[in-house]
């Protein structure tokens, strides 16, 4: 690229001109187009030679080929430049010295008559003005703002539909309680019918329900959890087992590869075992649309003294840019009708969100897809306690002989069977239909376990509690709290600041009698 235009040596009116066009911070340059369609620069600027070089390297020539990323927008500012009005702030992109594309703005127009001498031979045809603009950082920032735009409008739509999500849960949370409520005692007391299969089948059905309504609520962030100290390790393991027979019946085989000394993670072992399951499962998803088998890889590593991965590798079909793009979005799926909901990817991110992590997803069409899902460490190693089986129901055991039990809730049905398995566990059983009634009851006489709704009529769980905390404390010692609304922070503040053992509707009814047993001794 020729050197600064430079004037015939004797001192005149230009040279000041001259040394403005060298300080300028924006690229200028004269050109030369043939009516052969080359062109090549005869002068340039230092801002423009320092443009083309980027961090290194010889400055290319801007109008050779070599230069442009996209040949249209050298052809159109050609054909510009050839046209008696030229062109402004033209948008294109240039490939520098050091192999780095530029952004700029080129503005363009024909030289009119000058005193100017050009060094070296003018080829005939057009001679031009360049001024180039670097706009790189200008598109950064936009580009930039553009991201935070889209990430508040993101946040915001989550919100909204997180807060639909947990009223929708709610609300199927109580019927749903109740039908498995009801699918749980027929199907123990009709065990030896010719109708046990069906129950079996309506039991299983409606604790698929019940899954499905609180994947909604954790990705609405308002489910309960706990959080121990967890062997990364044992919980993969344990999901793979899971899921490693269904998968081999499917042609699938699965490995493993678990790193020795690996540190804990504090962590809620259910919700990271359900981050699991669900990349298992959509690995499993992605292996059966290829109908080919496959094979699924786990393992665990240290990333870090500061961080845990879990990585999970599939040899299925991968997937394109745009799918990547959207596979984290509620209710998305690439599967057929009725064979998935698309939550279970928004889910696995929002657990892993809130325990400080993030998903890594690597994929090509044909190549596979990989999930890293990447947890800070704990530090300490420390063998947390492993999760509490429910026991297995045992209505024959009427642990509750002689004690009386207030139970207040306003869903008919679902008291009713609650009733009825306390009843068979040998309890009295008073029934409240809304916390004003469960109130009076409970001030003409003491029970020895109190089980109420959260969200009741006239009088709320925690005004009930409150007021009977105050003329009779240990009755407010054994009051065990049902809820199909462990969403709001106020529940939940008022759940941990009273103490109260709680259960999230729809619950089993094993589970009940469980917490029921605790607190009567």
């Amino acid at each position: 690229m020729a050197a600064l235009i430079e004037t015939d040596g004797h001192p005149s009116d230009e040279q000041p001109w001259l040394a403005l066009v060298a300080a300028l911070p924006v690229g200028l340059a004269v050109a030369a187009l043939t009516d052969e369609g080359a062109g090549r620069i005869l002068a340039a600027n230092p801002a423009l030679r320092a443009l083309l070089r980027g961090a290194s390297g010889t400055p290319p020539d801007l109008l050779d080929e070599g230069t442009w990323v996209d040949l249209e927008e050298r052809n159109r500012l050609r054909a510009a430049l050839r046209d008696s009005s030229g062109i402004v702030d033209m948008p294109a992109r240039l490939r520098r010295a050091d192999g780095t594309i530029g952004y700029v703005e080129i503005t363009g127009s024909r030289v009119p008559g000058t005193g100017y001498r050009v060094p070296g031979p003018v080829d005939s045809g057009a001679t031009v003005y360049l001024l180039v603009r670097d706009v790189g950082e200008r598109r950064r920032r936009e580009e930039q703002s553009r991201d935070l735009y889209q990430q508040l409008l993101q946040s915001e739509k989550m919100a909204a539909l997180g807060q639909t999500m947990s009223g929708v849960a709610h609300e199927l949370n109580n019927p749903l309680g109740a039908i498995l409520a009801l699918a749980e005692r027929l199907r123990l007391q009709g065990a030896r019918t010719p109708l046990a299969a069906g129950l079996a089948t309506l039991h299983k059905e409606a604790e698929r329900a019940a899954r499905i309504a609180r994947q909604l609520l954790t990705f609405a962030r308002k489910r309960h959890t706990t959080r121990l100290m967890v062997p990364v390790n044992e919980v993969v393991a344990e999901t793979v087992r899971l899921r490693e027979a269904d998968l081999q019946r499917a042609g699938i085989r699965v490995t493993t590869s678990l790193a020795a000394d690996l540190p804990d993670v504090f962590a809620d072992p259910h919700q990271l075992q359900q981050v699991v399951l669900n990349l298992l499962i959509n690995a499993e998803h992605a292996l059966l649309r290829s109908d080919t088998g496959g094979h699924v890889r786990v393992r665990t590593l240290a990333v870090s003294a500061d961080s845990v991965r879990i990585d999970i590798e599939d040899d299925g079909p991968g997937m394109s840019e745009e799918v990547l793009g959207h596979i984290f979005d509620p209710f998305f799926t690439t599967k057929d009708v009725g064979e998935g909901t698309g939550l279970g990817l928004a889910v696995a991110q929002a657990i892993v969100a809130e325990h400080g992590g993030r998903i890594d997803v690597t994929s090509q069409p044909g190549a596979g897809a990989r999930f890293a899902i990447v947890l800070p460490a704990a530090g300490a190693t420390v063998h947390a306690p492993r999760a509490r089986t429910a026991p297995v129901a045992d209505t024959s055991d009427r642990f509750g002989e002689g004690l009386r039990v207030l139970l207040a809730d306003d869903e008919p049905a679902l008291a009713g069977a609650v009733a009825d398995t306390l009843r068979d566990a040998g309890f009295d059983v008073t029934m409240a239909s809304d916390g004003e009634e469960a109130l009076a009851k409970a001030r003409a006489q003491t029970f020895d376990a109190v089980i109420c709704d959260l969200r009741m009529p006239r009088v709320d769980g925690p005004t009930f509690y409150r007021a009977i905390a105050e003329f009779s404390p240990p009755q407010a010692r054994r009051v065990i709290f049902v809820t199909g609304d462990v969403t709001g922070t106020e529940a939940a503040r008022f759940l941990d600041e009273s103490g109260c053992p709680w259960l999230a509707k729809p619950f089993r009814l094993v589970e009940l009698l469980r917490v029921v047993r605790d607190i009567v001794g």
